[in-house]
């Protein structure tokens, strides 16, 4: 084995970079270095073992595909330099009607990609090696082989547990043949925010079928987006074109658009089995994210450090610890998530329909209002 690693300073675009030049044989392999991959991974690292992540993508949280908002609770990931843009007090619905509905909403707004470069710099801070712009191409989870590809060569990884942190359409996933998860489109914006702001603003109508519509400020900035089921408007530019539009006119938000982005969110709660073949489930690939909201940060954090400590007691010899790692996470987020799934299956009788429009549908569907948890 031959690995040459280089560990650079946060701030700078790729973190961590590891270059790999023959078979490897790891105790863990992290698919993702994401917030849920580089959680298990620094769990893993920190008890010893032998934790290798690897990363599709040449920069670490980059592109930035959310909102960027964290729950409170959360702060102690929000200390490392840069992460933090702003602090965020509440949340203004607004109904179909016209009504905006004020609530409290404590939380955090984040620079993702520093986020999540503080985490993966505390994964190898620990010990693990982070492959960055390298691929799994295949996978043979029987003899538990995965095949990566960096630099146009690939290199075959022997692992005891493999951790899927590889995001909604997991590739690990697909190539243990797995189904894949419901999934709803997102669009957003980076806007200059004209006015400093503590709120996040939450539109709720069938301007957005299967979603929502959001503004969340970020120091001199706002992140202005929306979600969408495309099987029911394919179209996401228009609609956040015209709340953009609407927003400049009111003198909210600037005309400029500073960054454009976008992804897939899981809206379908918990994938049906989050351990197969020594492989643990985490984040977004696990179906942790919230089907109703979309927030996933901290899920993601919060799976990955349980994953990462059940991979440590299974290879420490309790071989019911994947099991326990299931059990537990649907015991903590089954519930929840199964009433944010009942709720879709609510409002999907009534998008594209009059009564989308109608306010009691609405605050039925949506986490702010009593109604929701009745």
């Amino acid at each position: 084995m031959n690995v040459n690693r280089k560990i650079s300073a946060i701030s700078a675009p790729s973190v961590v970079k590891t270059h790999i030049s023959e078979i490897k044989t790891v105790d863990v392999l992290v698919v993702g270095a994401g917030p849920g991959g580089s959680a298990a991974a620094w769990r893993a690292a920190k008890a010893g073992y032998r934790v290798l992540v690897v990363e599709r993508k040449k920069r670490i949280g980059e592109p930035v595909q959310c909102a960027e908002f964290i729950p409170g609770p959360m702060v102690d990931y929000a200390r490392d330099d840069g992460v933090l843009s702003q602090h965020i007090e509440g949340m203004k619905t607004y109904l179909p009607s016209g009504t905006v509905a004020p609530s409290p909403f404590p939380g955090l707004m984040v620079d993702r990609a520093a986020f999540d470069r503080a985490l993966a710099a505390r994964a190898a801070a620990a010990g693990a090696d982070i492959m960055i712009d390298t691929g799994l191409v295949a996978l043979d989870a029987t003899r538990r082989i995965a095949r990566v590809r960096h630099d146009d060569r690939s290199s075959e990884i022997h692992y005891q547990l493999l951790m899927a942190a590889d995001g909604p359409h997991s590739p690990v996933a697909r190539l243990l043949g797995l189904p894949p998860l419901s999934v709803i489109q997102t669009r957003q914006y980076t806007v200059p925010l004209k006015a400093a702001y503590a709120d996040t603003d939450i539109w709720l109508s069938d301007e957005f079928p299967g979603g929502y519509g959001w503004l969340f400020p970020k120091g001199g900035l706002a992140n202005l987006g929306l979600g969408i089921d495309r099987q029911l408007k394919p179209d996401l530019k228009t609609p956040l074109e015209h709340l953009h539009g609407e927003l400049v006119r009111q003198g909210r938000v600037g005309p400029e658009v500073m960054q454009r982005t976008g992804g897939a969110i899981p809206v379908g709660g918990l994938r049906e089995r989050l351990v197969y073949k020594h492989t643990l489930f985490i984040g977004d690939a696990g179906g942790f994210t919230h089907p109703i909201t979309g927030a996933g940060i901290a899920a993601a954090v919060q799976s990955g450090e349980r994953a990462g400590l059940a991979a440590v007691e299974y290879i420490d010899g309790n071989v019911r610890a994947l099991e326990s790692y299931a059990e537990d996470m649907r015991e903590q987020y089954g519930p929840t998530l199964a009433r944010a799934v009942e709720r879709r299956a609510e409002l999907a009788r009534h998008w594209r329909s009059a009564q989308a429009n109608d306010d009691p549908v609405q605050r039925r569907g949506w986490i702010a209002f009593r109604e929701y948890f009745a």
